[in-house]
């Protein structure tokens, strides 16, 4: 992926940086619009995955609609120009000023997880004699088979409303006269790699459907969330998710009814291979049963392998350059600069002699990357660089 050139521009450019291939994330989109257009079904791109501005325009001129769980997202899609008209807002804890904020512009959908959010909405609107198009985010109860901090689909987890608690919910709503139900929320997890969770999802969305046309209950819309995972293993044989087989199962395990429209929100898997970090090996540190590898990147620019114990490969990719059959390779525990023990992206990481100076790449990286950054320790906050400017 990196040639000769790509890393002689690296080396003019201070670390740490994010460094996103313009190339991969166009064909990404185009690989989602081809697939979900074959049957009709609408994407919303989730921004908690990546908010960077020029990432946000590029995936806009594809036509996707936004999938925001804060009110900030929900600003942020509009100052980047998405229709209000194609944005849904989810999320677990939405305070009154984002709920207004959503109901000034108009927006798509509220998906709402709880009667009592419902009620705080229903009174928002009607201090603005409005009507909230509402989506009910239900629990279904399905084992996305991921990590449990990526979970979200089952009783156990903070979100949705779940399946016993779904008579009252509905009985309630016809007392709220300033909400409008349209449609049906689900979203089981993230990072998910074995289609057969989206299948259980089917099958349950399929039973949850027959629950509504039982109390005559016309839904418009199904959103299925999305989830949809990537292979952080092999970036460059698997650069793209296998979404032809995605949307496929949902078209046929999906039984809808007619007119209603399938909703799906992916983030990850738009966005995940098209951005790598790129860091500078500080020293290498000779330690009783391990080497360390020093790099000025740390869990400030990249928090995943910390709080998900998550892998991303890891190239030295100045050595890599110059490889052959008789290149050394040793084992090195990657870590960074901030004074925490777990700021380490790889232990035991197969590397070719690394020394200072040494440009790494962490790669797939372009999800939950730089949207997760922060400024602990006084950190600057990581820039970006984009294949198209350099």
């Amino acid at each position: 992926m990196f040639e000769q050139d790509l890393l002689n521009k690296f080396n003019t450019i201070p670390t740490p940086f994010y460094y996103y291939d313009v190339e991969v994330l166009k064909q990404t989109l185009q690989h989602v619009k081809a697939e979900s257009g074959k049957y009709n079904f609408t994407v919303h791109y989730a921004l908690k995955a990546n908010a960077n501005n020029e990432i946000l325009n590029i995936i806009k001129s594809y036509n996707f609609g936004a999938d925001c769980v804060s009110g900030n997202e929900v600003k942020k899609a509009i100052e980047c120009g998405y229709s209000s008209e194609h944005i849904v807002f989810a999320g677990v804890g939405k305070n009154d000023a984002e709920i207004n904020f959503a109901l000034d512009n108009k927006i798509f959908c509220f998906n709402c997880e709880s009667l009592q959010e419902i009620e705080v909405i229903n009174e928002l609107a009607f201090a603005k004699n409005k009507i909230a198009h509402i989506a009910l985010r239900i629990n279904p109860n399905v084992n996305a088979n991921t990590h449990k901090y990526i979970t979200t689909g089952l009783e156990e987890n903070k979100f949705g409303i779940n399946l016993w608690e779904l008579e009252s919910v509905v009985s309630a709503l016809t007392d709220l006269k300033n909400i409008q139900l349209i449609g049906l929320h689900f979203h089981i997890g993230s990072q998910i790699t074995d289609l057969s969770s989206f299948k259980s999802l089917c099958m349950r969305v399929n039973e949850i459907q027959s629950w509504f046309v039982s109390h005559k209950i016309k839904i418009e819309n199904i959103n299925v969330g999305g989830g949809l995972g990537v292979d952080y293993h092999e970036p460059d044989k698997n650069c793209y998710a296998d979404f032809a087989a995605y949307f496929q199962l949902f078209s046929d395990f999906l039984e809808l009814r007619p007119n209603q429209k399938v909703h799906f929100e992916l983030g990850r898997a738009i966005v995940a291979q098209c951005g790598t970090l790129i860091s500078k090996v500080l020293y290498i540190k000779k330690g009783v049963n391990t080497n360390f590898a020093i790099l000025d990147a740390g869990m400030t620019e990249l928090m995943r392998p910390a709080l998900y114990q998550a892998y991303h490969k890891i190239e030295n990719i100045s050595k890599n350059q110059k490889l052959t059959t008789n290149n050394q390779q040793l084992k090195y525990d990657v870590v960074g600069p901030i004074c925490e023990s777990s700021d380490c992206f790889g232990k035991a990481v197969n590397l070719p002699e690394t020394q200072r100076g040494d440009i790494v790449a962490i790669r797939t990286a372009g999800a939950y990357g730089e949207v997760m950054s922060s400024g602990y320790n006084l950190r600057e906050r990581v820039k970006s660089v984009y294949s198209d400017k350099i």
